[in-house]
Formats: structure tokens, C-alpha cells, sequence
């Protein structure tokens, strides 16, 4: 095929879904759904007018994915707004921590126990597939100043720490691979990639979104020009982030969801501490003068005057709406793309052994492992029905799969890694795809039956 037919399938179908948006929303499916339908249409299960075979374009695919999720992390952490100390927080960590953990385990004993993969590749697989993923869960996250809600926050804040905790995992698994079993190297990995790389990757990312969007918000607010282009802070910030914490021997990916986090209270602390309600006719839910708990003053309009851009609160509240509309767009054009590629390559690496692996893992696995770890997070049953099935694999699965292949794993075991994870992921898209919408219209249901 050539550009100019790539260059016409890709505008086609932006120009469908922009066109047919109201339409699709309507449908009981994700819009990865679709794109993964196109995909499927274009590859060997389709027309045949493309092939993708990811172990050898493994380099630049773990490029484009490690972006993908760069990107998604970013924009996740930009849209959570609640004080760390909210509750709603502790649902995120547990999630992340313990679910995480416990999903990891029970893949790699699935793999190796009823399918007879060898004990470090399982181990490799289960860190692969373990982490809810940021780029796809986006029906399911935070999408409102005022939502709290602990499902959507869990499962947000879950994406946004799982993308990076899964990380030293994957190391594990491939020193394991490298190194033949257990030893010596055990505690330094423990050391180095768990007790130093986590949280000094999450506290250089929270300390530089917080102190360069109070910068950028002083310097707005003091500046008659109301057109600043936030969006290359937002692009400066995940870069400057992401350089550091790899730079301090730290995890790139939990500096970057930290970042946001920390633009985003950046934000929060100068609406609190200059509030400007005036203004409160230019935002939408959730804006100036808006009730919400905690409140949320976020002026989420960048269509203001060079008068009222000197006022803190609305200098803030440009500053994220413009980052979050940048990253949405960006978000949602990797998306398209990625998701295709999943469907152009499905068909040629498809293995029924990976199918069986992800409906034990969206069934079995996933669930229970949220039962377990959220005993005494004050989440209803409803919630956490839907906190364990809504483990959406994708992007960052993806990414940690081309790593795997760039960074040790054998060429024997390469093609068999590549169907069960290309295998999971495309049934996640699947499965949460059709079930998201009634899922949340039962939750939704449950939600009114208490009120």
C-alpha cells in the first residue's frame, strides 16, 4: 500500500469518527472497539493489505508505544485532582500494589501450571499483562473536577501507578531469564529497582509538575498576554520528568504520572488560595463557584481576556485546560494508531492458549485479586465487582512486550510471548469494549438504588 493509500485509509477514518462521534458514543462499545475492527479489515484476517509482525519492528514499535503511554500517564495523572490524603487514593494504591502483584502471580501460574510455559517466562508474561492500561481505561477514568467517585479515581489512579510498578517486574523476570534462578542479584534488584527507583521517580515528578505550574501560573498571571502556549509546558514537563528520573536511576513512568498529578494540585493550591468566582459563567461543571467535594474551581475555558488571565485562578485554570485538551488529542491519535496495529497483527500471531489466559485473568484472576486487596477499603460490593473486572490490558502491555523482545528474551521463546500477550490484549478490547456500558448503566443503577 502506498502513502498516498495510507495517508487516505488514515483520513477516512478520523474523518468517520469525528463525523460519526455522536453516533458511536451511543453504541454499547469502546471506540478501541472499532479501531481494532479496522485493523482486523486491513491485516491477514481481512483484506491482507498490510502485515505486521512486531518481533521484527520490535525497536521502533517499543518506541511509538513507550511514547503512547508517556503521554497517557501524563494527561491520567492531569486529571486527578483530589488531595493525596483522599480516600479515594487508597483504592488507586491498592490497586496497584497488592491486585498488581497478585495478578502477576496468578498469570505465571496459570502460564506455567495449565499451559507449560517455563517459569521465567511466565513470570515475564504476567508482569506483562498485569497492569491495567492508561491509554484504553479512559471510559472508565476520571473525566470531571467534581468525580470522587472511588471507582473511576481507583481505576485511574491505578493505570496511571500500575504503568510503572509493573516495571521492576519485568526486570525481574528478564534477570531471571538472563541469570538462570535466584541469587545475590535478587537484593540488589530489591534495593534498587522496588526501595529507590518508586518512590524517587514519584517524588522528582510530583516536585517538578508542582513547582514549574506554580511558576508558569505566576509568570501567566503577571503577563498581559493571554495566548502562552501551555501545551509545550505540558510537552517540556513530561520530557523534563521522564530525563530526570531515568537520569536518577529512577522510573521514568512514575515521574511522568507524578507530573501531572503535580500540575494538576499546582493548579488546586493557587484557585484555593486566590479564589476568583467571578469568573465562574466562563467554566463548566465543576468551575468557579462551583459545588463539589472537595471544591473545584478549575476554569476549564482558555477563551478569556488579557485582564482576566492575570487573575491566579483563571491563569490556572487555562493553563490545565489548554494541557489537557493538547493531551487528549494526542492521547486519542495514538490510540487509533496503536489499536490498528493490534488488529493488523492479531490474526497472524492469534493462539487459543492466549484466549483461555485472558478469560482466566479477566474472570478468575483479576477479580478475586481485587476482592482479597480491597477487604476494608470501605468499597461497596458494586464497586468492587466493577474495580475487578475493569483491568483493561492494552498500550502498556504492548510496550513492556517490544521491550521484552529488545532487552533479553530468547528468540525461541519470542513468537510464543508475542501470540499469548497480542492474544490478551486484543480480547480486553474485546470483552471490556462490549461490556464497559452496561457495566457502568448497571453501576450507575446500583448507585441510584443507595442514594
Amino acid at each position: 500500500m502506498s502513502v498516498l493509500g495510507w495517508m487516505a485509509a488514515v483520513g477516512g477514518l478520523l474523518l468517520l469518527m469525528a463525523l460519526t462521534s455522536s453516533q458511536v458514543e451511543r453504541l454499547p462499545i469502546s471506540t478501541s472497539l472499532i479501531y481494532l475492527a479496522v485493523g482486523l479489515g486491513l491485516g491477514p484476517g481481512g483484506f491482507e493489505l498490510l502485515r505486521l509482525d512486531i518481533e521484527s519492528q520490535r525497536t521502533w514499535l517499543e518506541t511509538l508505544t513507550e511514547f503512547a503511554v508517556i503521554v497517557s500517564l501524563f494527561v491520567g495523572g492531569l486529571r486527578l485532582r483530589l488531595p493525596l490524603q483522599h480516600t479515594a487514593w487508597r483504592v488507586a494504591l491498592r490497586l496497584a500494589g497488592p491486585v498488581m502483584l497478585l495478578c502477576i502471580l496468578g498469570v505465571a501460574a496459570t502460564a506455567n501450571l495449565l499451559l507449560g510455559v517455563p517459569v521465567g517466562l511466565a513470570l515475564l508474561l504476567g508482569a506483562i499483562v498485569a497492569p491495567t492500561d492508561p491509554v484504553l481505561a479512559a471510559e472508565v477514568s476520571v473525566t470531571d473536577a467534581e468525580d470522587h467517585d472511588r471507582v473511576r479515581y481507583g481505576l485511574s489512579g491505578e493505570a496511571g501507578l500500575n504503568d510503572g510498578a509493573a516495571f521492576p517486574f519485568v526486570i525481574f523476570a528478564l534477570m531471571y531469564l538472563r541469570l538462570g534462578g535466584l541469587d545475590v542479584w535478587v537484593g540488589e534488584w530489591f534495593l534498587t529497582r522496588i526501595v529507590w527507583a518508586v518512590p524517587a521517580g514519584l517524588a522528582i515528578g510530583y516536585v517538578l509538575g508542582t513547582g514549574l505550574g506554580q511558576l508558569a501560573i505566576r509568570i501567566s498571571a503577571g503577563n498581559t498576554d493571554a495566548s502562552a502556549p501551555n501545551d509545550f509546558l505540558a510537552l517540556a514537563l513530561i520530557a523534563l520528568s521522564y530525563v530526570a528520573a531515568e537520569s536518577a536511576q529512577a522510573w521514568g513512568f512514575l515521574a511522568v504520572f507524578a507530573a501531572g498529578v503535580g500540575l494538576r494540585h499546582a493548579e488546586v493550591r493557587t484557585v484555593r488560595a486566590s479564589p476568583h468566582p467571578e469568573v465562574a459563567d466562563l467554566s463548566m461543571p465543576g468551575g468557579p463557584g462551583a459545588e463539589a467535594h472537595p471544591p473545584a474551581e478549575t476554569l476549564v475555558t482558555a477563551r478569556v481576556s488579557a485582564e482576566q488571565s492575570q487573575e491566579p485562578a483563571v491563569a490556572a485554570g487555562v493553563l490545565i485546560a489548554e494541557a489537557l485538551s493538547f493531551g487528549d488529542t494526542l492521547e486519542r491519535l495514538l490510540e487509533v494508531l496503536l489499536v490498528v496495529l493490534v488488529g493488523i497483527a492479531v490474526a497472524s500471531v492469534w493462539t487459543w492458549s492466549g484466549a483461555l489466559l485472558a478469560l482466566l485473568l479477566f474472570v478468575v484472576i483479576r477479580p478475586a485479586s481485587a476482592w482479597v486487596s480491597l477487604v476494608g477499603s470501605r468499597t461497596s460490593r458494586a464497586q468492587r465487582w466493577l474495580l475487578g473486572w475493569f483491568g483493561i490490558r492494552g498500550i502498556g502491555s504492548l510496550y513492556y512486550l517490544s521491550y521484552a523482545l529488545n532487552h533479553g528474551v530468547p528468540s525461541s521463546e519470542a513468537r510464543s510471548l508475542v501470540g499469548l500477550v497480542v492474544t490478551v490484549v486484543a480480547c480486553s478490547i474485546v470483552i471490556h469494549g462490549i461490556s464497559v456500558t452496561p457495566a457502568l448503566q448497571w453501576y450507575e443503577r446500583s448507585l441510584a438504588r443507595r442514594a
